[in-house]
């Protein structure tokens, strides 16, 4: 057993040599130095989020486990907030500070997912999210959607921001104001999706069963939804190599070299030493939808 000092807060770490990935020797001590080295990257996008936990306690060569409810050994420190569901409430973890995240990296959460609305306004959700999902290993489709998907938002006057997800594809994301609840966000997002679909009809789909997507890219817009969650910025991803989700600016969308995997949790610390977080104040750029759902259908696309 080991113990962390992250400010006032102490985290005891234990089997911080235990590999969680089997083929590159990754420890769980380096996936906790992860989540501390770039907390302070990490926290504007997660404070205030109810996180649910992609929990791996005996590596990713065992299956893994979604874990919503805080349990009740977790430190008094660890805020969490009672949340409602189906059936009842669940108490999620809120990541407020770095010790919060290196916690729950030591209980085996290699991928933290946050909601797309904050404990405050729960109902409102300040992001928007579509997910990029590409029918093959190809990444120059997932480049070209992304394009066309910013572009129309962006037409629309919306702030769009992009980051591969370390797994497949990439989500493009837009910061709103908390003024419409999910269901008004939703209807709009798949409108939009669906104006693209058409109009693209070779390159993009909204189709959700797998067989009529045939070798076009999925636009899926379900997680702009109560509870649905996004894979946090900087998140490690349970495949190979530790890959990273990572946010991207537009133009690297122009790089040949770009795919979903390019960065993983051994080369992620090079990268922002080089280039400032992408998403940095991105609430800043936060727009209304008001009005928006009128000019769908409409414009160049």
């Amino acid at each position: 057993m080991a113990v962390r000092r992250y400010g006032p807060y102490t985290v005891e770490t234990s089997n911080e040599d235990k590999v969680l990935f089997p083929d590159d020797g990754i420890t769980k001590g380096e996936l906790i130095e992860h989540y501390a080295a770039l907390a302070d990257v990490m926290l504007p996008h997660l404070e205030g989020r109810p996180l649910v936990m992609h929990r791996f306690p005996d590596g990713i060569g065992e299956e893994g486990f979604y874990h919503k409810d805080a349990p009740d050994h977790f430190p008094d420190w660890i805020r969490t907030e009672s949340m409602r569901k189906e059936d009842g409430r669940v108490r999620h973890v809120l990541v407020d500070n770095a010790a919060t995240l290196a916690y729950v990296a030591n209980q085996g959460c290699i991928t933290p997912h946050v909601w797309l609305s904050r404990v405050d306004e729960p109902e409102r959700p300040d992001r928007i999210v579509i997910d990029l999902d590409p029918p093959g290993d190809d990444f120059e489709p997932v480049r070209s959607a992304a394009r066309r998907v910013a572009d129309r938002l962006e037409d629309l006057g919306l702030a769009v921001a992009l980051q591969v997800t370390g797994s497949r594809g990439i989500h493009v994301v837009c910061p709103i104001r908390r003024e419409a609840d999910f269901a008004e966000v939703r209807g709009l997002i798949r409108a939009v999706a669906g104006e693209l679909a058409e109009k693209h009809a070779d390159e993009l789909t909204v189709a959700q069963r797998t067989a009529k997507r045939g070798d076009r890219v999925y636009l899926d817009c379900g997680r702009n939804a109560w509870a649905q969650t996004m894979v946090a910025p900087y998140a490690v991803r349970a495949r190979p190599g530790a890959p990273v989700a990572t946010p991207i600016d537009r133009d690297e969308l122009d790089d040949p070299d770009l795919h979903s995997r390019r960065w993983t949790i051994r080369t992620i610390g090079r990268r922002l030493a080089q280039r400032e977080d992408p998403w940095r104040g991105l609430g800043r750029h936060a727009r209304s939808i008001g009005g928006i759902g009128e000019r769908v259908g409409g414009g160049d696309g």
